[in-house]
């Protein structure tokens, strides 16, 4: 088990963590009923917050930001000499947390993506986790929510049993929403952004050759052009760019961020 503490990488502040490690904390938290903000970042993810500061400032007040991307844990690697010899993928551990909850009996809540996307996926984790218990499954409406609308909400995942609860907003919203409900929510929030419609089998994930070398964003740029070729065009040529500024120490890249203003209230 390897926990290395909080790394910055363009100034988000990243945990040189490992599967086992970032699931002994995810676990411990539900036991304890205590709140816990998680998510895995690929590079799309960190660049939102390395180009927002507000964003930045939620981004860095999460318990656990995972190193989904091979990109990631190769800078935390290269600048940071960490050791880590895997991602902390989110797909891959939302299957470990499933398994590890059919085990301790802690019930589930999934929370995002669409109806159809939840009834697959309800079919598919029950049939891949005999006995697990999911205490309810909620999608998402596409827009802002009201205070009145956010409070309700957070009773239903709160009341529902739920020892913790995925959420699958995509990038940056589902970090937003984690960031918002976390003390609202006695459990641990998972933000695991494509999870739900992967493991739904409604989504093609890349073999694990391109995985392994970094490419899966040329996979999945193939499977959706139209909506992720902005993505890839612009923020992976910025990413390398800066971590080359940040590896040179041609610039020094602050974790402090600015709080932000108002609520977004995603769902």
């Amino acid at each position: 088990m390897l926990n290395a503490g909080k790394r910055n990488v363009l100034g988000i502040l990243i945990d040189a963590t490992d599967y086992e490690a970032a699931c002994d904390a995810i676990f411990r938290a539900a036991k304890t009923k205590q709140h816990l903000t998680v998510t895995a970042l690929a590079v799309h993810g960190l660049m939102t917050g390395a180009l927002d500061r507000e964003h930045q400032f939620r981004l860095n007040h999460f318990d656990l930001l995972l190193p989904d991307g091979q990109p990631i844990r190769w800078v935390l690697n290269l600048l940071h000499h960490v050791g880590l010899s895997d991602r902390v993928y989110g797909p891959n551990l939302t299957m470990r947390i499933c398994a590890g909850a059919v085990e301790k009996g802690i019930p589930l809540y999934f929370y995002g993506t669409n109806p159809e996307t939840l009834t697959s996926l309800r079919q598919a984790l029950e049939k891949k986790f005999p006995g697990i218990i999911i205490a309810g499954m909620e999608p998402s409406r596409f827009r802002r929510l009201t205070p009145k609308e956010k409070a309700e909400v957070a009773e239903r995942i709160q009341s529902s049993g739920a020892g913790l609860v995925f959420v699958g907003l995509g990038c940056p919203r589902q970090e937003t929403f984690a960031y918002e409900f976390r003390e609202m929510l006695s459990m641990p929030i998972l933000a695991v952004g494509a999870a739900f419609p992967f493991l739904a089998g409604l989504l093609p994930q890349a073999p694990r050759w391109m995985q392994d070398a970094g490419l899966e964003w040329l996979f999945r740029l193939v499977v959706e052009p139209r909506r992720l070729w902005r993505r890839y065009l612009f923020l992976n040529p910025a990413y390398l760019c800066l971590v080359a500024l940040q590896a040179l120490r041609l610039f020094r890249f602050p974790t402090d961020g600015r709080a932000p203003t108002a609520e977004l209230l995603y769902g």
